[in-house]
């Protein structure tokens, strides 16, 4: 049944797309992946896929790179000119590969590029994964709303990391079929994660996700963290994936000075998960997200979480006080301060390895996708 059919998937070069792509690896279609930045080189981790990559410049010319940093409305002029535009060199590869189906992933990076060919193409089934602040974010900028209005309605089929966006797509015009909820990556590999646990009596360690930036609110936390001195001086704080406007204020915070307190910046996923598993405690606040894989990495290794929880998102894995806990307002370092101090106090006495990882295992999930593409769209 699976022979010939073709998937054509539309995406930047992002690990979680690579891993959702992978679940496909030896399933019997032959998949396609669009690179909508039209910039990567080859990716080896999805060397089984047909990759069309590095098309956007018309010309790559020598030393593009220093113009680019060092006189940047020089280049901004050079690429009006230069770059091949994205919805003629899609509909060029859509006809080249003649899918059965399309799969974008994220609506306002893959989908509104191609949307005037989609309307173009109506018969040609579509697929979007909404992922992250897809929906939840860009709703709130006109628009990006005026996209999302004109993008849902044509959508077949949906995929989504959180119950939340379901119920977005639906109100902004989205009609077809829903396929679930499943993390942004796919599955995570339990096995390989299970060997970074370490047992939970052992465990010193506050992991705090470092994110400012444009949804992050990482320095509530510290500002929160600041008052609590002495309640933490028997713990080792741990802040990862720093990025440069947090790394700002903690120049200046008192917590630079404490000697339990560890700042790093971007390091890799492995790293992430070696972290979760010698963690106590693990933070992740933001003021828009979808369903944070980080999170569920943290409750996979046993790291009871306190979590933000922006349009109730996070609450569908979280139940207050037992699992985990929820920041209702990740501006409140009040707030913050006081869900740390009870649960440092607390966290003894949780059950910290009730949540069903299994339910999240990659091979669990990838089973449940292939079931999907087979039954439901191909």
């Amino acid at each position: 049944m699976k022979a010939n059919k073709k998937i054509l998937m539309v995406s930047m070069p992002t690990l979680h797309f690579f891993r959702w792509a992978n679940q496909l690896k030896d399933s019997g279609y032959e998949v396609f992946w669009f690179d909508i930045t039209g910039m990567s080189a080859y990716v080896e981790k999805i060397n089984w896929i047909h990759q069309k990559i590095d098309w956007k410049l018309k010309w790559n010319y020598p030393k593009r790179n220093f113009v680019k940093k060092r006189f940047p409305g020089i280049y901004d002029f050079i690429q009006k000119k230069n770059e091949k535009d994205t919805a003629v060199e899609f509909e060029r590869y859509l006809n080249e590969v003649k899918p059965d189906i399309v799969h974008s992933f994220a609506l306002y990076v893959s989908c509104a590029p191609i949307i005037d060919v989609m309307e173009k193409y109506v018969h040609q089934k579509w697929i979007y994964s909404s992922w992250g602040s897809d929906l939840f974010y860009f709703q709130n900028f006109p628009e990006y709303l005026k996209d999302i209005k004109r993008i849902l309605p044509r959508i077949n089929y949906l995929f989504t990391d959180c119950k939340r966006d379901y119920n977005i797509a639906k109100e902004y015009g989205f009609k077809g079929e829903f396929l679930g909820v499943f993390p942004g990556g796919g599955g995570f590999d339990i096995a390989k994660m299970e060997t970074y646990r370490e047992p939970i009596p052992s465990r010193k360690t506050i992991l705090i996700k470092g994110f400012q930036g444009r949804s992050g609110r990482a320095i509530p936390v510290f500002k929160a963290l600041e008052r609590l001195k002495n309640q933490l001086i028997d713990f080792q704080i741990v802040v990862f994936g720093t990025d440069p406007e947090a790394f700002q204020y903690l120049e200046s915070s008192v917590l630079n000075h404490w000697e339990n307190f560890n700042v790093i910046g971007k390091i890799s996923h492995d790293e992430v998960l070696q972290l979760m598993g010698k963690a106590l405690i693990y933070v992740g606040n933001s003021n828009s997200d979808g369903m944070p894989n980080t999170l569920l990495e943290a409750l996979c290794l046993g790291a009871f979480p306190i979590q933000s929880n922006p349009g109730g998102v996070t609450e569908e894995v979280i139940n207050h006080g037992k699992n985990g806990c929820l920041i209702e307002d990740c501006e409140n370092i009040s707030e913050i301060k006081s869900i740390l101090e009870k649960t440092i106090i607390e966290v003894k006495f949780k059950n910290t390895d009730s949540f069903p990882k299994i339910d999240y295992d990659f091979k669990n999930i990838q089973q449940q996708v292939i079931l999907i593409y087979e039954h439901k769209i191909i």
